[in-house]
């Protein structure tokens, strides 16, 4: 996979848990509230700064959706909660990628996209996972 192609994927990505957020933030409890609202602000200004490196890497940067399916119904905090840790494994899973696909400071900035994820999903799930960014591909 190129560079350009796994960055897409994570701007992709990106877009989608932006939205995500958007539902989780509506549902969480009020306990969890202010680290959706990070989350969700860490998770805006990476698609900014993803859409910067796609045009830095000559492509037009991929487009949000208007709206996402979600992977199940969210109806109450404990779904919010379940849904954070699905978004932030997906979104460690195209940073896996891009890991691989890049080098340089795009590798390093990967890499650390990739942590902050996987810390995240911890954080919310309550329990980690052996390598963060391949749970979906075992």
């Amino acid at each position: 996979m190129s560079a350009l192609k796994a960055a897409q994927a994570a701007l992709a990505a990106e877009h989608a848990a932006v939205y995500g957020y958007g539902v989780v933030g509506g549902r969480v409890a009020e306990d969890r509230r202010a680290e959706a609202t990070a989350a969700h602000g860490a998770h805006r200004a990476r698609r900014d700064a993803l859409r910067r490196t796609v045009r830095d890497l000559g492509g037009t940067p991929v487009a949000a959706a208007a709206a996402y399916e979600l992977p199940f119904r969210v109806a109450d905090p404990a779904g919010a909660v379940r849904l954070a840790a699905v978004l932030e494994d997906r979104v460690a899973g195209v940073y896996s990628d891009l890991v691989r696909a890049s080098d340089g400071s795009l590798r390093r900035e990967a890499a650390v996209a990739l942590r902050e994820a996987a810390v995240r999903a911890v954080r919310w799930r309550g329990s980690d996972v052996t390598f963060p960014g391949l749970a979906e591909r075992v």
